[in-house]
């Protein structure tokens, strides 16, 4: 196995090794190379899954890319391309990536950065003054609300205690961007109103559960169907002490901005879902999956899961919980899912939860939880509540050798659970 760094540490009995097995399948489903099979340029036509482009109607073609996983497939983008690219810009959270074309930048994610500033406005004034003779390929993934940000008034600091407030509240990622798309000046159709009157194909890697175009990277080539009035909702419903209303703005409303720009859902969860489904059958299995938009409190989930697994058989879902951090400890979302369905697992039932861009925010991907778990917590006396109480679900994993590590993946589409009862 490649992609699993302590495969060999995890693989202690049959229900790991098959699990082990899914969450390899998984991550391999989601690499550049096997996603795009499905974009095609010949004789300048470009051919992204269904649709088709010539380019030879347009004077330039520029790229603009954002979020976890925008590198990789903004240089794939273009070397396929080749000369027919006049120029690129890209961000990303990992190191320099080769480009020849393209305008590279580091930038930071969860929270916003001056660096991610700095991008985004480079993009604008590049960007600005474009014309029917343009075309742009836009490249978004999973992080790029963060990653891709002009704040309308905002300083980086209010900026960022406003997203860490977020993050913290409990709030979905859909009421996460109603307040974001209001508060910046590319989110929520702000993009597509920079590049109009060009045409633009944006390329859509999708990390939020049900794969909402008004909601992925919180949306800047889509028209915003929220409202100042709904971010004020949300606002108050957390009891966030920002954004003052005078920081709220309307976002672009016109279908002027929209008529030019063609949206496609390049990559979801679904994606890596089915190729599990697949591969558990492969292995004499019956896998059922259950929702590829599971949301909810990550602390209740997995018991949850754990109850809607049918004896002998595989669930396979995707989505994204949410928790209110109440601790100072270490640890994400998938990790707490995980030790916090411990009470709820017999001696025949393991239960897996995972980030597909292999960084649940502190160094594993996930982790994966059974009887071996129980066994270890008890040998090692180890007080389990001490260490949720404090929201550090990594140094408990790190402790007892359960987290999943894969480093940083080049997409992110979102989590993923499986639960294994036989």
């Amino acid at each position: 196995m490649g992609i699993i760094k302590n495969y060999d540490t995890l693989n202690s009995n049959e229900n790991r090794k098959i699990a082990l097995e899914l969450i390899e399948t998984a991550f391999s489903s989601l690499t550049p190379q096997e996603i795009f099979k499905n974009f095609l340029f010949e004789d300048n036509k470009l051919k992204i899954l269904e649709e088709e482009f010539d380019l030879s109607n347009f004077d330039r073609v520029f790229l603009v890319g954002f979020g976890k996983g925008s590198a990789e497939m903004s240089r794939i983008i273009e070397e396929k391309l080749g000369d027919r690219l006049t120029v690129g810009y890209d961000i990303d959270v990992v190191d320099e990536t080769p480009f020849k074309k393209i305008e590279y930048t580091k930038g930071t994610h969860p929270l916003p950065s001056q660096e991610n500033f700095d991008y985004t406005a480079k993009v604008i004034e590049k960007l600005t003054g474009l014309t029917e003779k343009d075309f742009v390929i836009v490249v978004t993934c999973g992080g790029g609300s963060a990653l891709f940000e002009k704040p309308n008034t905002f300083s980086l600091e209010e900026m960022q205690k406003m997203n860490k407030g977020l993050l913290e509240c409990g709030a979905t990622i859909s009421e996460m961007n109603t307040i974001r798309k209001h508060v910046s000046q590319v989110k929520g159709g702000g993009l597509a109103k920079i590049l109009y009157p060009a045409s633009v194909v944006n390329i859509i890697f999708s990390d939020v559960p049900g794969n909402d175009l008004s909601v992925i990277a919180s949306a800047p080539l889509v028209k915003d169907p929220t409202t100042i009035e709904e971010a004020k909702e949300v606002i108050k419903k957390y009891n966030l002490t920002i954004p003052t209303e005078s920081d709220l703005v309307e976002r672009p409303k016109e279908d002027k901005y929209f008529e030019k720009v063609k949206n496609i859902l390049m990559l979801s969860n679904l994606t890596a879902i089915n190729a599990m489904a697949k591969k558990a059958e492969e292995l004499g299995f019956t896998p059922r999956t259950l929702t590829d938009r599971l949301q909810g409190d990550a602390r209740v989930t997995g018991e949850k899961l754990i109850n809607e697994t049918h004896s002998g058989e595989i669930l396979l879902a995707g989505g994204e919980t949410t928790m209110k951090v109440v601790g100072r400890g270490l640890g994400g979302r998938n990790q707490a899912l995980a030790l916090f369905s411990l009470p709820f697992l017999d001696e025949n039932t393991l239960l897996v939860s995972f980030s597909t861009d292999g960084w649940d925010f502190y160094w594993f991907a996930g982790a994966m939880v059974d009887k071996d778990t129980k066994k270890k917590i008890k040998e090692m006396n180890i007080d389990v509540n001490e260490y949720l109480d404090d929201d550090n679900s990594y140094g408990l994993l790190e402790r007892i050798g359960d987290g999943i590590r894969t480093g940083k993946q080049e997409s992110n589409v979102s989590d993923l659970y499986i639960v294994i009862k036989r």
